[in-house]
Parts: structure tokens; sequence; C-alpha cells
């Protein structure tokens, strides 16, 4: 076959373009989906160097890992669009006039919007990247207050992004007059107001908790009967890891509205419990027994002075010594242990004494053969004791 009939081939037409046009069509769409990710990689070191500054480690690896992605997809638009470069096609926004045929320009429409979409796709990983570096700067300091700007912030300049790229679209893509729709917002300003009035209050409520800090990112509050840790603040909610690890959302509003308690800026922790002792045993068991585990109490170094240990009250089947401390340390686990150390303590000092435990008040009526108390109603008196007291 020579070179004329090569010619020929390529010369021939069908639907407006010859087959060589459909072959630079296709071997540039070929090329691009090849070297889309060695050119995102390549693109995405030259922007590294921009945001290099910023950084004092090499970030470069987390950087291309969240816009590799975002640039294939963007390079891949603009391969495609170099591609159809190459057809007779009116690709060009000055060539789709009023009158074209829908298809051509349903086309073009549909590829602007992805070019957007992708561009705006590509700001946000990069002020991913940004909240990254702050935030790893905010971990080096003491204060939690910048623990909890940073995700703030982060999200903020996202939301941003999307507002402007949205704008953007409506201007280039579907031709609306973007200064005229936002200056007729300030008409249906108050409707947008009123249907959007939680939004706005919860967005109200997140600038109240920076402004005062009735908390920060890792404390542990009690809001509402939710009791957690704080784990992020955001523009509409504030999200708590439960004691149970479960993750419970709670509206702004509902965390400056309702009354809160921050268990983390708490000095001690209280602990009470009672003594139950059966009724033989004798007062100077009992006053040994008191001496011993007040005296013990002072002394340990993670318990504070006001240690009370005393004869309280003489029940329906026990005589009660009442234990009152607190425990130096907001640290659950060291406050556990402590608590456990503590009833050791007192089980020596029954068993050293020759005391007894007494039995409930439900198993002594049981072996007296007196009914059983009504446990529809709460009992008159009860030695239950929060861990967050």
């Amino acid at each position: 076959m020579d070179y004329t009939h090569w010619r020929e081939i390529l010369n021939y037409s069908f639907l407006g373009n010859t087959v060589s046009n459909y072959l630079w069509f296709a071997g540039i769409l070929l090329f691009g989906f090849i070297f889309k990710t060695l050119l995102s990689k390549l693109l995405s070191g030259i922007l590294y160097r921009l945001v290099k500054r910023f950084s004092h480690e090499d970030n470069l690896p987390a950087f291309r890992r969240l816009l590799i992605q975002p640039l294939e997809v963007l390079l891949f638009l603009v391969f495609l669009y170099f591609a159809f470069q190459a057809l007779n096609y009116p690709l060009d926004p000055t060539e789709i006039r009023k009158g074209d045929h829908i298809i051509k320009t349903f086309m073009f429409r549909t590829y602007q919007v992805f070019v957007i979409v992708a561009l705006a796709w590509v700001v946000l990983r990069f002020v991913d990247f940004i909240g990254l570096i702050f935030q790893h700067r905010s971990s080096l300091t003491a204060s939690k207050l910048d623990d909890q700007l940073v995700p703030f912030f982060r999200d903020f300049a996202k939301v941003m992004v999307v507002i402007f790229a949205f704008l953007v679209m409506l201007g280039t893509v579907f031709g609306v007059n973007v200064a005229g729709l936002v200056a007729g917002l300030g008409v249906g300003g108050l409707a947008i107001a009123f249907a959007a009035k939680e939004s706005l209050e919860n967005l109200l409520a997140s600038f109240t908790i920076f402004l005062d800090h009735p908390f920060v990112v890792g404390d542990l509050v009690e809001v509402g009967g939710i009791t957690g840790t704080i784990e992020k603040i955001g523009f509409r909610s504030t999200r708590i890891r439960t004691l149970e690890k479960s993750f419970v959302t709670v509206p702004n509003k509902s965390m400056i509205d309702k009354p809160l308690n921050n268990l983390t800026l708490r000095t001690f922790r209280r602990v009470q419990f009672d003594i139950p002792l059966t009724f033989d045993t004798t007062a100077a068991q009992i006053r040994a027994i008191s001496t011993e585990l007040q005296q013990y109490i002072n002394n340990h170094p993670q318990a504070n002075q006001d240690a009370i240990v005393r004869f309280q009250t003489i029940g329906p089947a026990s005589k009660n010594i009442m234990v009152l401390y607190f425990v130096e340390s907001m640290d659950w686990t060291e406050y556990v242990n402590i608590k456990e150390e503590m009833i050791y303590k007192v089980t020596e000092l029954v068993e050293k004494h020759g005391a007894q435990y007494a039995p409930t008040q439900s198993v002594f009526m049981q072996a007296s053969g007196q009914p059983l108390p009504d446990t529809s109603r709460p009992a008159a008196e009860t030695n239950k004791t929060s861990d967050f007291e």
C-alpha cells in the first residue's frame, strides 16, 4: 500500500471530520490518559514549592496524596479540550452563539461545569493541606484554643471556596448576572433568614463558644444529660465522644443554652460512700477503723486534706461509716485506681479490727422474715455516688 493510498485514507471525511482528525483526537486523549498521573505528580511538586516555606517538615507525600486525584481529573479535562480542538467542533466559548445546536451547547456547558468543579476540588484539597500544616503547629503548643480554631477556619475557607465556585458557575456557564443576584438577595434576605433560622443560631453560637471559651477541644463536659470529651467544634454543631465511645453531635445552640458542666476545669474529683457494718460491731472497732482510714487518706499523696471519715448513721440493718474524700487527678484511669486502692484499704481495716460488713436491707429482712420494702419508691437514703461529682 503506497503513500498515496494512505493519504486518501487519512483524508477520508466522516461526519464532518477526516480520519486524520479522529486519529489526532484519539492520540491526544490516549496521551493524557497515560501520562496524567505523571504530570499530576510534576505539577503537585511545583505547587508544593509555593507552600513549602510554611512547613518545617517534608510534607510532599501528604501534599501529593491530597492533590493527585483532583489534578488528574483537571489535567484529563485539559487534554480533552485539546483533543476536541483537533475536530471540527465549536468548543471555544466565542463559537457558542445563540441558535447553535442544542447538543453542542449542552456538551460545552457540561464541560465548563466539570472544569469549574475540578478547579474547586484542587483548591479545597489545597486548603486541607494548609489546615494540616497549621493543625500540626497547633499540636505543638500548650493552648487548646488553636486546636479548635484551625478546623473551624479550615471549614470556613472551604465553604467560601464552594460558594465562589458556585457563583462562577452561575455567571460563566448559565449566564446569570451574579452582581444582580447578590444585590437581589437583600430583598429575599429576610425570608432566607427565617428559613435558615436554626442554622444561623448555631453559627452565632459557634462564635460565642470561641469568644467565651466555656470549653475547648479535649475537655470533658456534661451537657443536656450527655457526658463526654469534646472532639470538634464546627459551624453548626459540636461533636462529643461519650464515655461509652459513642459519637454524639450536639447543636452549638444547645451547648450554650443549657447548663454546661466542664468537668476538666475541676480541681478535684469527689468520692463518697458508706461502710455498712453489722450491729455487733463495737464502738471501739468503729472508732479504730474511722481513725486509721482518716489518717490513711490524709497521708495519701493524691487525696486532699478535706477528707471526712465519720460514724454517721445507724440504719435498719447496719451501722454506717461515711467516707468522703477528693482525688487530686483528672485522669480517669488514675482516678479509678485510687478508688480501688481506697476500697482495698477499707477492707483491710475492717478485717484487721474483726468487724464484718452488714448485709443489704433486703437480705436482712428476708432472713428475719420481715416483708420487703416497696421498691417502686426510692429509698430514703442512697449510697450512689456519681463519678463526676
